[in-house]
């Protein structure tokens, strides 16, 4: 058998044994705007279903149609089970607001809590189910928490 056939049954086969992307065992909190991008991507994820099936290529169609279906799943599963979380602020810590902390060695950081699928900590948001806001949801500006054995101390909440 030539390496081109070796090749070729290789991408079929990588295509077939493409693991399921995880879904949470948390909650699915989402804000409208999590909620929003939660339908955006399960749009694109059918379109791209679609596309697959209009291709010529055999093999690159067994492997797109493998990562659409893959999507399809798990952005139709993400969407099934969202809890939209309207938010009202009370001066707390809460999913969908915004907490100031202060380290111990000086340094603030702003964080909002947010959807595990719409965190993104380089962008100054985690999800509700990190440490970090859990150690921080239901606090007061004044309050204290534990955050990676450091101290850290809330300063905003909005």
């Amino acid at each position: 058998m030539s390496v081109a056939f070796t090749r070729e049954e290789d991408l079929e086969a990588t295509a077939a044994d493409l693991p399921d992307r995880p879904i949470s065992p948390h909650a699915n909190l989402v804000t409208a705007t999590g909620l929003a991008a939660i339908e955006a991507e399960l749009a694109s994820a059918r379109a791209a279903y679609s596309a697959a099936q209009t291709k010529g290529s055999i093999e690159a169609d067994r492997t797109a149609m493998a990562r659409a279906t893959r999507d399809l799943r798990y952005w139709s599963a993400r969407r099934a089970n969202a809890q939209l979380v309207e938010t009202t602020a009370d001066g707390t810590v809460r999913f969908g607001g915004s907490v100031t902390i202060e380290r111990e060695d000086g340094r603030t950081q702003t964080w909002r809590i947010l959807g595990e699928d719409e965190a993104d900590p380089a962008a100054g948001s985690v999800s509700h189910v990190s440490p970090l806001a859990r150690a921080l949801i239901g606090k007061r500006v004044g309050d204290e928490a534990l955050i990676a054995g450091q101290s850290v101390e809330i300063v905003a909440v909005d």
